[in-house]
């Protein structure tokens, strides 16, 4: 039987595989309220040291976004080549609050 952290971190290595995937061309799925093949939108302002700010269609898709499902996926970032500290600050640069404890 596998300890209950264990499964939640397998679960997260599988959307990992997941965004992998996705960001490499396969067929949309919906996370979170985004389809996947929406989050390339985004990719500029959170890659690198010092990203661009969002523009409005990266911003359109944060305000579409289940925002405290996609935090609880925040620790699998880095691993997609995303900087969770860029990523965390998109909703406040669209013009939204972060959800609590994320």
């Amino acid at each position: 039987m596998m300890a209950k952290g264990s499964g939640k971190t397998l679960v997260q290595w599988l959307v990992a595989g997941l965004f992998i995937a996705l960001l490499g061309g396969a067929q949309a799925v919906v996370l979170c309220n985004i389809d996947s093949d929406k989050l390339n939108l985004c990719r500029a302002a959170v890659t690198g040291r010092n990203p661009p700010p969002p523009d409005e269609k990266c911003c359109g898709v944060i305000r579409q976004a289940n925002l405290p499902c996609l935090c609880s996926y925040k620790s699998i970032l880095p691993a997609l080549g995303i900087n969770s500290k860029n990523a965390l600050a998109l909703p406040g640069k669209c013009g939204l609050q972060k959800p609590p404890n994320c």
